[in-house]
């Protein structure tokens, strides 16, 4: 007997119920390849879109907020470019830039926003920020030399209702008096705005360092020096590893403590979705049960007319094997076909719903874009299909089992 036979009756049974068989099996079993399709495309695109969420995650937010800071404790740092020194002694960091920090109020329609000022050096910035990115030359060129020019986040400045020129009163405490009515009162210049959505956008602004040194009479000192490394999730131990080399007290901070949220949330949701559709797929699969339980009854005379010919219970197991083998096969290519596609082109299918439906999706003062990403990984296409090929696979064991049990006198006598 050829090795090949089995394999060349499964597939001669499974045509046979696509075409002229039994009108229900057939439906049974389209049901169970749908179930699948749909399953594994559903994985995939939902995949994809917490992996684009992850990369602008990294991109984007962690491009601009730093991945490490040391400022600090009660006064400025006055020697910030010996720790610079000691970075370039950890491998991880790979920039170095001072800033000095100041918070306050400013008024707008209604009430007060609270606001943080950053001062910044753009010389070092663009080591450790990609800041420069999201906001027009000439605001870039603004923060440079001692000036009191000021570039604000796009949501901020309409909050606010101001425009480019406009200048923007800032009220900071005293901290010579007690009271709490006494403020100083700085005045800035509003030179330019930066797009890049979230909470950053909506409180940040920056200044030159030099004009806020002056103010604040730091002289040479700094709030503290931003950090950038190789990789963000090595932040935690080179901030701590530079922070604990120093003399002076300092705080000691990093990106997983500010935005860590927002990655655990993409984790969590990303592991909700694998269980989720793991279990859409694996319902998909109990219809090949199904399918191949009732193909086993409607095949039994045919079955013991091979096995009286001499085909061995094992060749039996594996025609129902393959039968719902190509189910799952067939589910999980244009599943993934379908996944891929519409995860290659989900922005601007979202973008499409936006616009037909005149709603947003995502609002860029509560999240940190305004559209939605999508990334499609190689690995993660491979990993649902052969998850859906597997699943669907062990499906088929009990029912291929319960063929071989099929008595060839039984079954014919009552043929």
């Amino acid at each position: 007997m050829s090795k090949w036979l089995p394999f060349l009756i499964g597939w001669r049974f499974y045509r046979a119920r696509q075409s002229n068989g039994n009108g229900f099996i057939g439906f049974i079993s389209f049901a169970s390849t749908a179930g699948i399709a749909l399953g594994v495309a559903v994985l995939i695109i939902a995949l994809s879109t917490m992996n684009g969420f992850e990369k602008e995650l990294q991109s984007r937010l962690l491009g601009v907020i730093s991945h490490g800071e040391l400022v600090g404790v009660n006064e400025p740092i006055n020697d910030w470019q010996s720790i610079a020194d000691m970075a370039d002694n950890i491998p991880e960091i790979t920039g170095v830039a001072p800033f000095i920090r100041l918070q306050g109020l400013v008024q707008r329609p209604g009430g007060f926003q609270g606001i943080v000022v950053n001062g910044i050096d753009t010389e070092f910035e663009t080591e450790v920020s990609t800041l420069k990115q999201y906001m027009q030359p000439d605001a870039w060129q603004s923060l440079q030399g001692n000036n009191n020019h000021i570039v604000l986040g796009r949501s901020l400045l309409n909050k606010l209702q101001l425009s480019v020129g406009d200048t923007l009163s800032m009220y900071t405490p005293d901290s010579n008096s007690t009271r709490l009515s006494a403020a100083k009162s700085h005045r800035f210049v509003v030179s330019g705005v930066y797009d890049i959505g979230g909470e950053t956008e909506a409180s940040q602004a920056y200044v030159p360092i030099s004009y806020l040194s002056e103010l604040l009479a730091y002289g040479d000192g700094v709030t503290g020096v931003r950090l950038h490394v190789d990789d963000v999730f090595k932040a935690p131990s080179a901030t701590r590893d530079l922070g604990y080399a120093q003399s002076q007290y300092l705080y000691i901070n990093d990106w997983t403590r500010t935005q860590g949220h927002l990655y655990q949330d993409i984790q969590l949701v990303r592991m909700v979705m694998y269980i989720a559709l793991a279990l859409v797929i694996a319902v998909a699969c109990f219809n090949i049960v199904s399918t191949l339980v009732m193909a086993v009854r409607d095949k039994a005379s045919e079955i013991a007319i091979l096995m009286t010919m001499g085909l061995k219970r094992s060749a039996v197991m594996l025609i129902f094997i393959m039968q719902g083998g190509l189910n799952g096969l067939l589910g999980c290519t244009i599943g993934g076909v379908i996944g891929v596609v519409t995860a290659v082109n989900l922005s601007a299918l979202a973008k499409s719903v936006e616009t037909l439906l005149g709603i947003k999706l995502l609002d860029s003062d509560i999240y940190f874009i305004d559209f939605l990403p999508s990334q499609v990984l190689l690995h993660d296409v491979l990993f649902v299909t052969f998850i859906g090929l597997i699943m669907s696979l062990l499906a088929t064991i009990y029912p291929a089992y319960k063929a071989t049990r099929i008595s060839p006198a039984t079954a014919l006598a009552g043929r």
